[in-house]
């Protein structure tokens, strides 16, 4: 007889306070083996392993060589376990929080230059290895671009690129500072006035995480348009 979508929650919920009492575990003892996790938390061996094996399935946990080198007694030493760096982030952390703090000593000890001169380090660190294009012209912009976007992704930005007309986008799906970010913009800022100063010419933010959008897109146009308006832009924003 099939169980109730009633039953079907409890034991979801009972299950995923089990795995996430088994990581506890892991981080606070690793490395450590299943038969002392369940003797940890009164429960049967073979159910931890069913667990373990589905946290090492989902990436969070990983076997582990035992404490020690030496080993007692016969046969092989029990397989330890511990957390992944993506198990390990489950349990959250202070960083946003500690870089905000610094980013505001900082501002209130140096002002505003100082923050800006922290900015312009990190955005060069962060395209670090992405030189400058040798000739000009559309193809150089979407090889740079190319570069800019496996630069963006080497540090956890998720970044792709897409063509939009008269100019490419370079999206990124992920942010780590868009907290810091949403409170300190000189951040974005100087990330876009490197790319620009790489590029030869400016780019057009249209979208970023730190304001609530789903992604940071960055706008770069490679074909000028010409317009009879002086006062608007002479290149599409391509959005």
């Amino acid at each position: 007889m099939a169980k109730s979508s009633e039953s079907l929650k409890e034991t979801r919920s009972v299950e995923g306070e089990t795995r996430r009492q088994i990581m506890s575990v892991m981080l606070k003892d690793a490395p450590v083996s299943a038969s002392t996790i369940a003797a940890t938390l009164e429960l049967t061996p073979t159910g931890i392993r069913r667990h373990i094996d589905a946290l090492i399935e989902d990436g969070l946990a990983e076997v582990a060589p035992p404490r020690g080198s030496a080993h007692k007694g016969r046969g092989r030493p029990a397989k330890a376990f511990r957390l992944t760096d993506q198990g390990r982030a489950q349990f959250g952390h202070g960083y946003d929080e500690l870089a905000f703090q610094a980013l505001q000593t900082l501002k209130e000890t140096g002002g505003e230059a100082a923050v800006r001169a922290f900015a312009r380090k990190r955005a060069e660190e962060l395209l670090a290895g992405v030189e400058k294009p040798e000739t000009a012209g559309e193809s150089a912009i979407e090889q740079i671009a190319e570069k800019l976007v496996e630069a963006l992704s080497r540090h956890g930005h998720e970044a792709t690129l897409s063509n939009a007309g008269h100019s490419v986008q370079i999206c990124q799906h992920h942010c780590p500072i868009s907290g810091v970010a949403a409170q300190f913009p000189e951040l974005c800022e100087a990330e876009h006035e490197a790319i620009a100063a790489l590029l030869g010419h400016h780019v057009q933010p249209l979208a970023s995480i730190a304001d609530g959008h789903d992604l940071c897109t960055t706008n770069i146009p490679i074909t000028p348009i010409v317009n009879t308006h002086d006062h608007h832009p002479t290149e599409r924003s391509g959005s």
